[in-house]
């Protein structure tokens, strides 16, 4: 299935800030403190959503005392699909975001 872009002004650099805000949840963090990158809404909206991703992924695999920490390789499918300028949805999480106004 595929998915569109959210906005077709999506850059390049939007593109991989959003993708290494999956791989790395550290860069996410950065992405939001850099003045031009959290006013681009592809970069902001992937920032949060990795963030509040791997946060909810940490859990699970701690409550399942590390078998559920294989599902955090769904990060990097959805770190591709990013790359790929789609609009990256994550169950329950990306509507939850966007409710919130986070993003």
């Amino acid at each position: 299935m595929s998915q569109e872009s959210m906005n077709p002004e999506i850059t390049s650099d939007d593109k991989l800030w959003a993708m290494l805000g999956y791989v790395f949840p550290i860069i996410a963090i950065v992405v939001l403190f850099m003045e031009d990158k959290k006013n681009r809404p592809y970069i902001k909206f992937n920032a949060v959503q990795s963030l509040v991703a791997t946060v909810v992924l940490s859990i699970l695999a701690t409550v399942t005392f590390g078998c559920g920490s294989i599902l955090f390789l769904v990060l990097f499918w959805w770190a591709y699909q990013a790359y790929q300028g789609q609009d990256v949805r994550v169950p329950m999480i990306s509507d939850f975001i966007r409710n919130q106004g986070w993003a």
